[in-house]
């Protein structure tokens, strides 16, 4: 069971793109993204997108050294196309685009159609935070990739259209929300097939409705579905999806889900607030960690060790895997060695070497 540094395996990445055709610069923006997400915990958008990438480079699907089109133009909002880059590299302008508008606006409001998988969510609000904005961003599959079912249905109509909102703090962490409409995400369903563990119960159900721990039950045949995020009150994580949906899908154009949907890719919605045209960046932080403070003072359950806040065990789990090192499964680490040597790089070459 492989253990590697982070900047391994940034290399690793990189390499494997660059031996697809893609740039340089933009082989390390796609594979800095993947590892920076197994470094904050969530493996699920981590290298384990590898093979997957590749995959749809071969097909035509992401298209290397894609420039965004701006479709509409206004002084707070914007419209744009990704022509099919990739995710990582699309959302990162776009949110750039966003921050510039709101420095000069107070608000803005873009949305993009037509970009592939953007990764972790978290990435992007962050961006904003350090600007000392409010950054959100929710995404939907282009209305396609449904892998959700609606609350009391059987079959998938919709995609975890999840939703992350970042802003800063002053002596914490930035407070960074990042979660999925659905009680897991398709990613972490895909690492525990690959480690061959059970779900948790309550996360998914077969292709007759029924629960179950077994994430071979999701991919089928015939295919089960992941339940909206709540439980006992499913509906309300299947209507917050069901809102980000129009979000994501309709303003873009993109789409929202739906049965013809002609391939998959994130349809993106990122608003940015601009926190000093409403009050001062100071005391803004103070009422945050204020709350922070407050919220943390609370008793604790007898099974709970620390009260933590949006972002918090992220940040933590950052710290640990920078000094401990990252832990790939076997399954998918094989899985990354075959595309290596496929693409003819050394796979005895001192970054593919476990700690």
């Amino acid at each position: 069971m492989p253990n590697f540094h982070a900047e391994q395996l940034k290399k690793v990445g990189a390499k494997i793109f660059e031996s697809a055709g893609v740039q340089s610069q933009e082989a390390r923006i796609v594979a800095n993204s993947l590892v920076n997400s197994n470094l904050a915990g969530h493996d699920s958008h981590g290298i384990i997108r590898i093979p997957q990438y590749i995959a749809l480079i071969k097909k035509g699907d992401i298209v290397p050294e894609a420039e965004i089109t701006i479709v509409k133009d206004n002084p707070s909002t914007a419209v744009l196309d990704g022509n099919w880059g990739f995710g990582q590299v699309m959302a990162r302008e776009a949110m750039k685009k966003a921050i510039n508008k709101a420095k000069n606006n107070s608000l803005a409001a873009i949305s993009m159609s037509r970009s592939n998988h953007v990764g972790r969510l978290g990435e992007y609000p962050a961006m904003a935070a350090e600007e000392n904005m409010i950054g959100m961003i929710a995404v939907n599959n282009h209305g396609a990739a449904q892998c959700m079912s609606a609350w009391g249905g059987i079959s998938r109509r919709l995609s975890p259209n999840p939703v992350s909102i970042g802003l800063p703090s002053g002596e914490n962490s930035d407070v960074l929300l990042d979660i999925t409409t659905a009680v897991v995400a398709e990613g972490k369903v895909r690492v525990k097939r690959n480690r061959g563990e059970e779900l948790p119960e309550g996360c998914i159900i077969d292709s007759e409705g029924k629960p179950s721990t077994n994430p071979n039950d999701f991919y089928g045949p015939p295919p089960g579905a992941i339940l909206p995020f709540g439980g006992i009150v499913g509906h309300k994580g299947y209507g917050l999806g069901f809102i980000l949906d129009i979000l994501a899908g309709a303003l873009s154009g993109a789409g929202c889900s739906r049965a013809d949907a002609p391939r998959f890719g994130n349809a993106v919605f990122i608003n940015v607030i601009n926190i000093e045209s409403f009050i001062s960046i100071n005391e803004f932080k103070a009422h945050v960690d204020g709350l922070i403070d407050y919220v943390k003072s609370s008793p604790k359950r007898p099974d709970v060790s620390e009260i933590l806040f949006p972002g918090e065990i992220e940040e933590k789990e950052r710290i640990k895997r920078l000094e401990s090192g990252i832990y790939i499964e076997d399954e998918t680490w094989g899985q990354i060695i075959d595309i290596a040597k496929e693409s003819g790089l050394d796979t005895k070459a001192e970054e593919f070497d476990p700690i």
